[in-house]
């Protein structure tokens, strides 16, 4: 015989190790615990107008330690490079950003072992893994100017509560970015410079792809719920939202740098920040998803749907609203407009992806000579894509002591997949967070990875063949 209780009534356990909750004659059990768990909580032990009242409260100062990482380790100044520009025109930000320990330089930094670096405690600040802008909660962040745009053209908000992005917008991609196709590179940016959403991508594209690749782009730019985007009460933004699209963070089958935390690490300090990659080139390669555990460009879409949308989680993505593609049509047809995605035109370079001598600087040859000889770029990096579609572990821990960084347990980071570098100036920030903002930064990191001691005419001239690529 059950005894009946008020719905209302919420017993506390005495031992603090669990939460009753009595429902007519229903008994729940909420078990809370310390002990590491995989899984994120799916009931809401809070209304959530306390939880948005709560995490809004706390964004200033969450933001303003995020800042105050970000101006210990960099230059964050706008200091553009001098007749340097991306596809459509952007300035593209120049030098050396990462910040140096006091009293050394980056010539005796690369006269160092690994183990004296490390021993005196001289691995420069930027080059440790960045932290997501708040590395304890994680989830999508999109840059302001998207945002913006989103709003405008479909009224759908894709602000959080309870924190923005972090990055200033000069250290970003160019915005709307161009479009390439593979089948059309008669007719340049097929973008026209608009962002392309599900508002205007009918109007972009009819005539231009058959109907398969159509509506492989339109799934593509519609909203589908996900981790803090979604109607549930667990959401982070402010009304209930329809959710995310792929091109929400590869914006025109580029990137705008959006970041999340990758789902397929436990537990959560250890969890690696996402510089979103673009998805031009991605008919060359081979390696997908955050560990670049998927091999086609099919397998991605379907697992971004499935389990990164919402933290690799099969449990909060049911109750979210996890949308499930269909492999045989659905699949298919975003994978093949995703295929079609090209670099942008390198009018330097010849057929076989090298510097055509005519038409190049002698520094950017001898940058070229440079990155294929002495640097060993081109060991992981060949032509014509400049990737060998392999994973390569750097093993930075040699550098330093771990250390927790705003959440961020800063340690190995593990193997990490070899990114084509054809239209590279177009994609800061760089390597798998966005740690690196500049060209400059990411030579001065891999020269002291690799160890092979550039001279600072040498990395110029590594820098100026990047940027013709």
């Amino acid at each position: 015989m059950h005894t009946r209780f008020p719905r209302s009534l919420i017993v506390l356990a005495t031992s603090a190790i669990a939460v009753i909750a009595i429902t007519g004659s229903v008994f729940l059990v909420y078990a809370q615990s310390n002990q590491p768990s995989s899984y994120s909580p799916v009931v809401m032990q809070e209304e959530f107008s306390a939880v948005m009242a709560r995490m809004s409260a706390a964004k200033d100062a969450i933001m303003q330690r995020q800042m105050d990482v970000l101006a210990e380790r960099y230059d964050l100044s706008n200091s553009a490079v001098p007749n340097v520009t991306m596809s459509r025109g952007k300035a593209v930000q120049g030098g050396v950003r990462v910040k140096l320990p006091a009293g050394t330089t980056w010539a005796q930094l690369a006269n160092l072992t690994p183990a004296e670096i490390r021993s005196r405690n001289l691995w420069p600040a930027g080059f440790y893994p960045l932290p997501h802008p708040n590395h304890p909660e994680g989830g999508m962040v999109f840059p302001k100017h998207h945002i913006t745009e989103i709003l405008r053209q479909e009224n759908r908000d894709l602000t959080r509560f309870d924190l923005d992005y972090d990055l200033p917008e000069h250290f970003l991609p160019e915005f709307p970015p161009p479009i390439y196709l593979t089948t059309r590179p008669d007719l340049g940016d097929v973008s026209k410079g608009e962002l392309v959403t599900l508002d205007n991508y009918f109007r972009l594209f009819n005539g231009i792809l058959n109907p398969k690749q159509l509506e492989g782009l339109r799934l593509l730019v519609t909203p589908f719920p996900q981790q803090q985007f979604n109607a549930t009460d667990d959401r982070r933004s402010a009304k209930p939202s329809r959710g995310v699209t792929c091109f929400d963070c590869h914006a025109n089958g580029h990137t705008n740098a959006s970041t999340h935390l990758v789902g397929d690490i436990r537990p959560q300090q250890f969890r690696h920040r996402i510089d979103t990659p673009p998805l031009r080139g991605v008919n060359i390669q081979r390696l997908f998803g955050s560990q670049r555990a998927l091999k086609t460009i099919e397998d991605f879409t379907e697992f971004e749907q499935r389990a990164a949308y919402f933290d690799g989680d099969p449990v909060t993505a049911t109750k979210k609203g996890v949308n499930i593609l269909e492999r045989g049509s659905q699949v298919h047809f975003m994978a093949e407009f995703e295929a079609l995605l090209d670099f942008p035109p390198a009018p330097k370079l010849d057929i076989n992806g090298k510097l055509a001598p005519e038409k190049s600087t002698a520094e950017e040859l001898r940058g070229q000579e440079i990155f294929l000889g002495k640097g060993q770029c081109g060991t992981c990096h060949p032509a014509p894509y400049y990737t060998d579609n392999l994973m390569h572990n750097l093993q930075v821990e040699r550098f330093f002591e771990s250390k927790m960084i705003n959440g961020r347990l800063a340690s190995a980071d593990g193997p990490i997949k070899t990114f084509p570098l054809r239209g590279i100036k177009d994609s800061p920030p760089y390597l798998h967070d966005g740690r690196l903002l500049t060209l400059e930064d990411t030579v001065e990191f891999f020269n002291l990875v690799t160890r092979v001691k550039l001279t600072e005419d040498e990395k110029k001239a590594v820098v100026a063949f990047l940027r013709a690529l």
